[in-house]
């Protein structure tokens, strides 16, 4: 618990004091954030806001997670370097997406192919360590090749089926975060809530670890994750860094996060859901993600599908990812952001209700 406070503690100064600099420092240099032209109207205005802030909190909450172990704990475990794989990994694609888009002014930045080429890199080298190497003295390696809720059930999968299901979660995640990202505050106040959530799932599974002296529990109750302690450590550090940043990334952003920290955002949720085994559950801890994700996935398919039925493609929404659209519907900025992080509330409390009605039962 130590850890968890200094990590915590730790991620949330070096956030707060680093953004300041960030802020300054980009500004300086001219590391402004190009605008979507199809955006709200009101977003104009944000042209030239100092971008790539999402560097604070990779750097923020890794290294506060690094000093916390290494104070109070020793060695990190294999599933905090894991973890710190997705997590730097994805950023460093956000990062390039980044530099592209201030470089050239332009806010296309990456190709889709050129990001799910390092998306699936990354994660196929994260599933293949995770699934195949460091196990511990029981035997359990950081991710298993069962799908899992709050524990894992059904049939042991091919690893290759495994891959696959780790490389789409990487993929969903660390882009529903980036489609999250569009409105002052809106990702890092809900990727506080989630990051949130899981710290108090980790500590829990680690309170009812199988084979442990603290588990007052039956076998079927407990809880078979390599390194939760370790978990719950760096998703507090995640949660208290981007505290830290929404100081200054609330309307009026001050700066923007920018794909660095939104995409190893996504990452990090993704090897945090997979290594405690609640994948499945993830979806409704992460709820909002999934809700941005779905509005994307529903707008482009019923356009295509209108238009080779009718000759015209139709909108559903006026323009998506949804927190836009009801930005477009004339709701100010900052009551899109506070609503949706009161959906993302909902679906986070819903999302540990059933965690914890699980143990009960």
């Amino acid at each position: 618990m130590r850890a968890i406070l200094l990590s915590g503690t730790l991620a949330v100064v070096c956030s707060l004091l680093g953004t300041r600099f960030a802020v300054r420092w980009f500004s300086r240099h001219g590391f402004g954030q190009p605008i979507r032209r199809d955006g709200p109207t009101t977003h104009q205005v944000k042209r030239g806001t100092p971008t790539m802030g999402g560097l604070v909190i990779l750097l923020s909450a890794t290294a506060a997670y690094l000093v916390a172990t290494f104070l109070t704990r020793g060695w990190p475990s294999a599933s905090a370097w894991l973890l710190m794989l997705l997590f730097l990994g994805c950023g460093v694609i956000g990062f390039v997406d980044d530099f592209i888009k201030v470089y050239t002014q332009d806010n296309r930045g990456l190709s889709g192919r050129a990001k799910m080429a390092g998306q699936t890199l990354i994660a196929l080298a994260f599933g293949i360590l995770a699934t195949q190497v460091f196990a511990d003295e029981r035997g359990v390696r950081p991710a298993s090749q069962y799908l899992s809720t709050t524990h894992d059930w059904g049939i042991k999968l091919p690893v290759v089926v495994v891959l696959l299901l780790i490389w789409f979660i990487v993929a969903a995640t660390s882009n529903g975060a980036n489609l999250t990202d569009g409105a002052d505050g809106l990702l890092a106040g809900s990727s506080a809530l989630i990051f949130g959530a899981y710290t108090i799932v980790n500590i829990w599974q680690n309170n009812q670890l199988c084979n442990s002296a603290r588990a007052n529990v039956v076998e079927a109750q407990c809880y078979q994750v390599r390194d939760p302690l370790d978990l719950a450590v760096f998703s507090a550090a995640i949660a208290a860094a981007c505290v830290g940043f929404l100081w200054w990334n609330a309307k009026p952003a001050r700066i923007i996060m920018g794909d660095v920290g939104s995409l190893a955002i996504g990452g990090a949720l993704a090897g945090v859901a997979i290594m405690s085994r609640t994948e499945l559950l993830m979806a409704i801890i992460a709820g909002l993600f999934v809700l941005e994700t779905l509005s994307v996935l529903v707008q482009m398919t019923g356009f295509k599908l209108t238009r080779r039925l009718t000759g015209t493609g139709r909108r559903l929404f006026r323009i998506t990812p949804i927190h836009h659209h009801f930005e477009h519907a004339g709701w100010d900025e900052v009551t899109v952001v506070i609503r949706f992080w009161i959906v993302a509330g909902i679906c986070v409390a819903a999302g540990l209700g059933i965690f914890y009605a699980s143990w009960l039962t």
